[in-house]
């Protein structure tokens, strides 16, 4: 992958045999780049935190995340079936790195889940984050609101989920608002961007009283979007 502007799945190439280096490094355009293993691994999980000025960290629940094309597809709140353990080895983590930055406002950590439960780190994102979008209608207060009130050195808030939630990206093409609102207990975000492959150009929140009720929503959301 490319060292700079590398996001969304752009500046990356999946090298499967020595015979693809050639081509990846063309498609790569020669940009400075790094090589990294591949690491086969079950699901993506990314917990958001926020960090006060004081030290207090507050932490949302672990989430799973699904990508296409390298680019983040959906998340699901809080991540089903998670291994004993995973929630504090995670908040563990993100608070060694919290503290050693002495960092003050909201980072998300993404990692990698093998199948034995144990987890990789696979990206750090100092800031708000795609797959924290769902604690808008999700969540007691949302990571936006945390982050404002942590730099701005007040209490920071409740990060409880309220139900079960979900986030599911509108990329390329915008839908017909009102078939989405039609929906139930779903809620649209737009960015206010022009239309483009593979661009990010908001999200859509659920909330329901169950996991399964959450991922029907989530469906239909994916096919009025023509996600299929």
């Amino acid at each position: 992958k490319t060292r700079r502007h590398g996001y969304d799945g752009r500046g990356q190439v999946v090298l499967h045999e020595g015979a693809d280096v050639d081509a990846a490094w063309s498609a790569l355009h020669a940009a400075p780049s790094i090589l990294e293993s591949f690491v086969p691994f079950r699901r993506e999980l990314s917990l958001v935190v926020a960090r006060a000025g004081d030290g207090r960290i507050a932490a949302y629940p672990l989430v799973e995340n699904v990508h296409r094309n390298g680019i983040l597809h959906l998340t699901k709140a809080p991540a089903g079936a998670l291994r004993d353990g995973q929630q504090r080895r995670a908040e563990e983590q993100a608070r060694v790195l919290l503290e050693a930055l002495d960092y003050v406002g909201v980072l998300s950590i993404e990692w990698f889940e093998l199948e034995d439960g144990s987890l990789v780190a696979n990206e750090i994102a100092p800031r708000v984050h795609n797959s924290g979008h769902w604690t808008i209608e999700g969540a007691r207060t949302s990571q936006f609101a945390n982050h404002v009130r942590a730099i701005a050195g007040l209490p920071l808030g409740s990060t409880d989920r309220l139900g079960f939630a979900g986030m599911v990206n509108v990329i390329g093409n915008l839908p017909e608002v009102s078939d989405l609102l039609s929906l139930s207990g779903a809620h649209v975000h737009l960015y206010g961007k022009e239309p483009r492959a593979g661009r990010k150009l908001g999200h859509v929140n659920v909330r329901a009283d169950s996991e399964g009720e959450r991922d029907a929503l989530m469906e239909r959301v994916a096919a009025v979007l023509g996600h299929g």
